[in-house]
């Protein structure tokens, strides 16, 4: 139809009522809009409120390592104090009078480096009382210690303990908080030069990125410009999902604007810092900076160095994919962009710039996650959840100090990481035995696992736990895993039966140089038998109990256990801390029943602390957020042996390390005073202790499938490499005599013995070696080889007052060659236990042999 429109009346016509329903349309939308937006803002207020009115991350507990402790004269520097006061959780200051009443940022304390030491000024949250000390240094040595509160000399000092972890929920989650003021300014920087270059500027949404943002998408066809803003990232992080929607697109700014409002741009980018998801640990997720400067670099946030800085920053677009484990050369190369973006902001200078781009890409290695003790922390968690609940752990900000030396856990994650590499190349060496099932080629191959507990001799302290070599892959503690111990049990045994005539299980004393017939035997049992075979089925004859020890050989120790009665083995062994399963029969003798590395290790302490049972322990002292004391923990000692049996053990012991199936050690280095034990079943274990440390390592397959080696061949390399790397740090580094000949205890006695008699050595015995006796039992008869009146009348004697009730060690003679083993067909061990007829105790026969082999047969 054609319309004719003339003086604009036909138009006015024609637009009126549409005009009209136009505004009304238009009106209403408004309106509607209007009322969407006043109910989602109200909506999204009272949230943000509500979240705000609380703590924004939640007050989870902390789990702190032992403090450390300094000495003066041992060899540390300045830089590394301070840098452990750092990982504590002080901050550097610059000037001269540090006041501690001004302590924000940093509430554990200050520190300030001197031209010939530091100065350290503890905080008000500080684990011990804020008592101000100074520290001098000359020549690589701690010099002098000097009390600020009251300048007078100190010895010793303890620094705040380090932070293990923050306790984590079902969620495993890790996070270590920061605060605005402690980020270093590379990070910041870093952070906003490649996320958000206009944080400082914009209201919580930057307008002119988001336009250029859809022009970019548009223009290109595609839908990758990323458009949000630090606070918008924040937003969907605390109150919204990760839901890619036009609608979450809309809350998330609605939630950005208000919180620009509630919040200071500090605050927003410190709650930003701490939110972030930046890749994984282990099984632990990590999220915030704190806790990524950690796992990293192992470093506290504020000593980030640029390139570090710079590689954090990049990797929060895409953490999993830009893992500097996984894919090292996609992290340099987003490394570079942000040093750019850094350049281009002019936030650093051309030539730092250069510098940043050419260091090389230096993290943690990705096996330290052992170093960070995530057993060990496992292992204080659950004993936390017998006093305290889930709830109270994550919301109160308990402080839970535990016995863990930091140091001393590094080196035990380096010396398992070391030993089971060799380990899995000797074991790739070994031909599969014939009855082995076939593996599935497509398969990962299966790798033994690994257990290490490292205790305070003098306390029952856990210092270092290794609960298996890969936590991340299984979350399994071998240390409280039950597993049958072997031969590192026959030193209980030879205990028994030191005992045995004082307390009426034995009609005979028995000694180190009592002897046993070591030959192919059949015990009998409940009426079964049970046959026994030494190692490689290769026998000895007549043999003393310091030769069966030493050589572990299996049937003298059965022998032995028989002749004292397996009741009395069980009732030493329980005394000792180990567990009721263990029973009275033949294999006890051989560690047949199953114990876990803490519990053989508690046991331990009965040899390595005169006869003293410690119970092994992890958790010092619980407080609250005030410092309140909920719970406080001290060693436990229990009397089990008396001094003299432990003392004549721990020598019997040494001659393991020394000359017998744990000589590798010495091979391997380690020189300092130590006894021990191998052991091995289906798995390989060694137990030994200095005068500082007790250390079990155990390794076998969780399958319970042989490993094929002894334990001196599997677990004795990492005990070795552990205690080597311990005796190096200066609290263990002080290692002394364990049962020195001239310190015997109260009940012991150390003679001079002619090793062809057995009898008391005279002055005119051409070659005397020292044995160790418990008082009672010791040879009285002079050497009747070389005997004259004189010194028979000197030698029945009494001492001198003055003197000493032991005798002084007289010198070794020198080892000749060891004289061939007899060896015998036997039958292979079997598990079944079977009773033993008693047998009348046999007497020593008189000494035939000269010289070290003379006091290894006893004749």
């Amino acid at each position: 139809m054609r319309v004719i429109i003339q003086d604009g009346k036909r138009w006015e016509t024609l637009v009126r009522p549409f005009g009209r329903v136009m505004v009304a349309t238009l009106l209403l939308a408004v309106v509607g809009g209007a009322g969407i937006f006043t109910f989602y803002y109200v909506r999204y207020s009272r949230l943000i409120d509500e979240r705000l009115s609380r703590p924004v991350f939640p007050n989870v507990s902390q789990i702190y390592a032992a403090p450390e402790k300094l000495r003066v004269g041992e060899r540390i520097t300045r830089y590394e104090v301070a840098a452990q006061l750092r990982l504590a959780g002080f901050s550097e200051s610059q000037d001269d009078t540090a006041d501690t009443t001004q302590i924000n940022s940093k509430p554990k304390g200050r520190f300030r480096l001197t031209r010939r030491g530091i100065q350290i000024h503890p905080g008000p949250d500080s684990y011990f009382s804020a008592e101000p000390a100074e520290l001098e240094f000359s020549d690589g040595r701690l010099s002098s210690i000097i009390s600020g509160k009251d300048q007078f000399a100190r010895h010793e000092l303890l620094l705040e303990p380090i932070l293990i972890t923050n306790l984590f929920d079902s969620s495993r989650e890790k996070r270590r908080l920061v605060k605005y003021p402690d980020l270093p300014q590379n990070l910041v920087n870093a952070m906003l030069s490649i996320e958000d270059r206009r944080f400082f500027d914009h209201i919580g949404i930057d307008f002119l990125r988001l336009a250029k943002a859809i022009y970019v998408d548009v223009s290109t066809g595609s839908a990758r410009q990323g458009a949000s803003t630090i606070t918008q990232q924040l937003a969907r992080s605390l109150f919204l999902t990760q839901d890619k929607t036009i609608r979450r697109k809309l809350a998330e700014a609605m939630v950005a604007l208000q919180l620009e409002n509630r919040l200071s741009k500090e605050e927003i980018f410190e709650h930003y810092c701490n939110t972030i998801y930046l890749g994984y640990r282990g099984s632990f997720s990590i999220l915030g900076m704190g806790e990524a400067a950690q796992a990293y670099f192992r470093k506290d946030v504020a000593a980030l160095t640029l390139p570090e800085a710079a590689m954090l920053a990049g990797i929060i677009q895409s953490p999993n994919r830009y893992s500097p484990y996984r894919n090292p050369d996609l992290v340099l190369n987003r490394r570079k962009t942000v040093l750019d973006a850094m350049l281009d902001t002019d936030a650093i200078t051309q030539q730092q710039h250069d510098d940043a781009v050419a260091a090389p890409l230096v993290v943690s290695p990705s096996h330290e996650v052992s170093g960070e003790a995530p057993h060990f922390v496992d292992m204080v968690k659950r004993r936390l959840l017998e006093r305290f609940s889930e709830e109270e752990l994550t919301s109160q900000s308990y402080r839970v100090y535990t016995t863990l030396d930091m140091r001393l856990q590094t080196a035990a994650s380096e010396a398992v990481r070391a030993g089971m590499e060799e380990l899995d190349k000797r074991l790739a060496g070994l031909r599969r035995p014939r009855n082995a099932q076939a593996e599935d080629p497509a398969a990962a191959p299966v790798r033994p696992e690994v257990a290490l507990v490292a205790l305070d001799r003098q306390t029952g302290e856990i210092k270092a736990l290794i609960g298996g070599r890969n936590y991340g892959i299984s979350q399994l503690n071998r240390a409280l895993a039950s597993r049958q111990p072997g031969s590192i049990f026959k030193p209980f045994v030879y205990a028994a039966a030191l005992t045995a005539y004082q307390k009426g299980t034995s009609t005979q004393p028995w000694t180190p140089m009592s002897t046993v017939l070591d030959e192919p035997t059949t015990f009998e049992f409940d009426k079964k038998q049970y046959q026994p075979a030494n190692y490689g089925r290769v026998y000895y004859g007549d043999v003393t109990l310091r030769t069966a020890l030493m050589k572990s050989l299996n049937v003298s120790t059965v022998k032995l256990a028989e002749s004292i009665g397996y009741d009395t083995v069980v009732a030493l062994a329980r005394r000792a801390g180990i567990n009721n399963r263990i029973k009275p029969t033949p294999s006890i003798a051989l560690g047949a029943y199953e114990i876990t590395p803490v519990e053989i290790a508690g046991a331990y302490t009965i040899f390595a602390n005169q006869g003293i049972r410690l119970d092994p322990y992890f958790l010092s002292v619980v407080r609250n957020k005030d410092g309140g004391l909920l719970d406080i923990n001290y060693p436990r000692k229990t009397p089990v042996l008396e001094p003299a049996v432990a003392y004549v053990m721990t020598n019997m012991m040494e001659d393991v390390i020394n000359h017998g199936t744990g000589a590798p050690v010495r091979a391997r280095g380690f020189t300092a005073p130590a006894a021990g034990k191998t052991g091995t079943t289906q798995d390989g274990w060694f137990a030994g202790y200095t005068s500082n440390l007790i250390t079990i390592v155990w390794v076998g397959y969780d399958d319970n499938r042989e490993l094929r080696l002894t334990g001196g061949a599997a677990a004795l390399p990492i005990w070795t490499e552990f205690m080597k790397r311990a005796i190096a740090l200066p609290l263990y580094s002080d290692v002394r005599e364990i049962a020195p000949p001239d310190a015997a205890p109260e009940g012991a006695v150390v003679v001079s013995i002619d090793p062809a008699t057995g009898e008391l050595a005279t002055p005119a015995c051409p070659g005397t070696i020292t044995e160790f006796f418990i008082k009672g039992t010791e040879p009285t008869k002079v050497c009747h080889l070389h005997y004259s009146p004189e010194q028979d009348r000197v030698a029945a004697a009494p001492p001198p007052p003055s003197e000493s009730p032991s005798t002084p060690a007289a010198p070794v003679a020198a080892l000749p060659t060891a004289p061939a083993p007899i060896p015998v067909a036997a039958a292979p061990e079997t598990s079944v236990t079977v009773p033993v007829k008693p047998q009348p105790a046999k007497p020593a026969e008189p000494p035939r042999k000269k010289g070290f082999w003379g006091r290894i047969f006893g004749g």
